[in-house]
């Protein structure tokens, strides 16, 4: 299994007097930023490998190193590619390099693919091609099931326990299954496996479910292929099989930065061995690896000295998101995995608090109020959760209250709401990257920390060996209390709180209520409640954009251009949240 404790190398920057010589000279540029962040600017080594721990600026300083090669080096802005993983990071790069006049390429790995293809389409296809679209993916499910006798809700029924079943709507249950059909697809696509007959599992009940899938999944296969379309998965295939047959169509790049380098799979690391550049700068962080049952490999980043013998390290780990007391708790939370602790930008208040509740109403209820009279605006709360139901769930209690809410999760097909004021509810794997002065992480027990129920039957079964289930269970709670920057309250129902809240965190949690919430919950007027009632409408802001038919080889302009929203899943496109990164 891929697993993280005992495989740390030492990441302890080294800061020489050459490099204060360096720092001096260019104080007007860096005067805003710490020695680690400097050297991470201004390296000239090679290769470079950079732990960005949260909330240490990383892509403050992938814009800046950016700008510093462009206006120091001399280097050609067209002979620079940044790569990220997400739409909403590719947005926010351009936003801060277009204040600077620098324009140049800026994708993430779809987006890249999708260029060259419309590029190279000719050689590439023998006939036209298009990439699959939600609608497309609708009614091949259905065709696949048809073909095997069976309805959707016939199949949502097989597939999903009662207790699955209860807590979605029929649509929720349907898109779920088909992402899940997708998902094993795009699986053995990326492990460049046949899809052969199933094998034999370890239930009558999982027997069936596998067998189901794999016919599903075959017949996907071949209608794809028959119909010309492909998905995000066939983009990466197809550009690195064409670059490969065609060398010389390969672009030349003279420095490739990567951001979050700790997600990347087989198959991206594959591309950018292609491009093969002189100079390559990596920013990632081991800590907060949680996508290993989506395919991500942390040998990479684990393994990047290895493969770059004459690399340079350089760790950020100065936070400039939360309070002293709150970076204490995160270092602890992941001490087992040895690296370096993060330090604090400010101190603060305690403001951490667990609380046990005999049972679940009461702590829903006890989170809703709680929000309801928060003299924190609603905007910076987050309410993060393990899993799906449990937002479900708590988010009939916000109806309740005419509380206005925001909600990310693995299971949306359009899942970008935008409201003023309103409470962010997610999914702590959709919220990857944002962070908020108000965090609640609910349902931490053993049940959920690590989580033992699972929405996706079958990626489970066919991926448990390939990553430390455990161990990333324990870094996806670190990045939950890490998203939270001034007050943080771990709620659970029950005998027992998760172990991942261990002794020594204990120690530093509060054994009192945090006090700054009102307890006396008023009664807004009827034109307020309407008012409220008209904005828990969601309202689905998502577009699909079509990519512009500009030369490759020319700058980005500002405009996206990807058309998607696949964001931290590698795999999944426009079906998936848009998470950060």
């Amino acid at each position: 299994m891929k697993t993280l404790a005992n495989k740390i190398t030492d990441y302890k920057t080294r800061i020489t007097e050459q490099d204060q010589v360096l720092f001096r000279e260019l104080n007007h540029f860096l005067d805003n930023y710490n020695d680690e962040q400097k050297k991470a600017i201004i390296s000239n080594a090679p290769q470079i490998l950079c732990i960005a721990g949260a909330g240490s600026g990383k892509t403050t300083v992938l814009t800046k190193r950016i700008e510093f090669l462009v206006k120091y080096r001399g280097v050609d802005p067209s002979k620079i590619l940044a790569i990220t993983f997400t739409r909403k990071a590719r947005q926010e790069m351009h936003r801060r390099l277009d204040m600077l006049d620098i324009q140049t390429h800026i994708h993430t790995f779809n987006s890249f693919s999708e260029r060259i293809l419309k590029l190279h389409g000719s050689k590439i296809y023998t006939r036209p091609t298009k990439t699959i679209s939600y609608q497309n993916k609708v009614m091949l499910t259905i065709s696949a099931l048809d073909s095997i006798g069976l309805t959707i809700n016939q199949a949502t029924e097989k597939y999903y326990t009662h207790f699955q079943r209860i807590s979605k709507t029929p649509e929720q249950l349907s898109h779920s299954f088909m992402n899940d059909c997708f998902s094993v697809l795009e699986y053995f696509k990326l492990k460049n496996k046949e899809i052969k007959d199933p094998p034999e599992s370890e239930s009558l009940e999982k027997q069936d479910n596998t067998i189901m899938i794999y016919h599903i999944t075959k017949f996907l296969d071949q209608q794809m292929r028959l119909a010309g379309l492909r998905d995000f998965i066939d983009q990466l295939l197809d550009t690195i099989s064409f670059f490969k047959q065609h060398p010389l169509a390969i672009p030349k790049f003279d420095y490739i930065l990567i951001d979050e380098y700790q997600d990347v799979n087989s198959t991206q690391i594959e591309l950018i061995n292609l491009l093969n550049p002189k100079n390559i700068f990596c920013v990632g962080d081991p800590r907060q690896s949680i996508f290993g049952w989506r395919g991500s490999d942390l040998d990479y980043i684990l393994n990047f000295k290895q493969k770059y013998s004459e690399s340079e390290i350089i760790s950020l780990t100065k936070n400039y998101r939360s309070n002293n007391h709150l970076v204490k708790l995160m270092n602890r939370s992941i001490k087992h995995l040895n690296l370096p602790d993060l330090e604090h930008n400010f101190e603060q208040e305690k403001q951490i608090s667990l609380k046990k509740f005999d049972s679940e109403d009461e702590e829903f209820n006890f989170v809703t109020n709680n929000v309801l009279n928060s003299q924190i605006p609603k905007k910076d709360i987050f309410v993060l959760a393990r899993t799906n139901r449990q937002l479900i769930n708590l988010s009939q209690k916000f109806q309740q209250k005419r509380i206005n809410y925001m909600i990310r999760t693995d299971e949306v097909k359009n899942p970008i709401f935008e409201k003023q004021g309103a409470v962010t509810l997610a999914t702590i794997h959709s919220i990857k990257g944002l962070e908020a002065k108000k965090v609640f992480v609910i349902g931490c027990t053993e049940k959920n920390f690590p989580c033992k129920a699972s929405d996706h039957p079958v990626i489970d079964l066919i991926k448990t060996q390939e990553y430390d289930k455990e161990e990333e269970e324990k870094r996806l709670f670190y990045v939950a209390i890490s998203r939270a920057k001034n007050k943080l309250y771990l709620t659970y129902t029950g005998k027992k709180h998760t172990s991942f809240i261990t002794d020594e965190m204990l120690s530093m949690i509060d054994d009192k209520p945090v006090v700054e919430e009102q307890t006396k919950i008023t009664k807004p007027p009827k034109r307020v409640q309407a008012w409220k009632e008209k904005q828990n409408e969601y309202i689905d802001l998502t577009e699909n954009k079509e990519e512009p038919e500009n030369d490759f080889y020319k700058p980005d302009s500002t405009s996206d251009g990807s058309g998607y929203s696949n964001d931290y899943n590698p795999y999944k496109g426009e079906d998936w949240d848009e998470m950060v990164g």
